[in-house]
């Protein structure tokens, strides 16, 4: 009887575990067994960029982020909801534009953990100048953010599983516009009683990238 056979089975499932064991880790931060996060491959799909470093010595000068366990208590201004499905591996990018020092109370919660990475840009300086206040994965984030600056600010989801993922966020409080950034492009959303802002939208801001294998 030939050995080829079973040589290349052997082979093949060597394979398969090569990528479930490090390849899917250090690529897209999708870690299945948990052997990518004890061997540090899950920080190669996650590098620890100027953008985290500048929110983590934000949030070290004033309290950007306040986060609270439940949902918090809804603020003065504008009220809104939004709900999107995202399939395995999509993701969507979703900002508001918030003035200076005026906060926002707001929630999301995801049917399974997502991939997520809050963060703010200002006006003034553009996309060189972001800041992340949050990296992780999490079926649940909420709080009250106070914007350090008047630009753009809100979040990267990207679903790293295998299966349909609901996503819904709420939020109240100073924002002022709100656009959707998909692969697909850029959408506008009206806020009903928002008040006009004289910086204008999020003109200039495109979606941040996906991941390797995928605001």
């Amino acid at each position: 009887m030939s050995k080829t056979p079973l040589i290349a089975s052997a082979v093949l499932v060597a394979g398969a575990a090569l990528a479930v064991l490090v390849v899917l880790p250090a690529e897209t931060g999708w870690d299945p067994t948990g052997v990518g996060a004890q061997l540090g491959l899950t920080e190669i799909a996650d590098p620890v960029g100027p953008e985290t470093e500048r929110g983590q010595l934000r949030m070290e000068q004033q309290e950007v982020l306040r986060p609270s366990e439940t949902a918090p208590d809804p603020l003065p201004g504008v009220s809104d909801s939004w709900e999107v499905e995202l399939a395995p591996f999509e993701s969507v990018e979703f900002k508001y534009t918030i003035p200076e020092g005026q906060p926002i109370a707001f929630r999301w919660e995801a049917s399974a953990p997502l991939h997520y990475d809050m963060h703010a840009h200002p006006f003034e300086g553009g996309t060189d100048l972001t800041e992340s206040y949050g990296i992780g994965d999490a079926e649940a984030m909420g709080g009250i953010y106070t914007p350090a600056f008047t630009g753009i600010h809100g979040w990267f989801w990207e679903n790293r599983s295998m299966s349909t993922v609901t996503l819904r966020l709420v939020a109240s409080g100073a924002m002022t516009t709100s656009t959707i950034y998909t692969e697909a492009g850029e959408q506008e959303r009206p806020l009903e009683g928002a008040a006009a802002t004289p910086q204008g939208s999020v003109a200039g801001h495109a979606m941040q990238e996906s991941e390797p294998a995928s605001e």
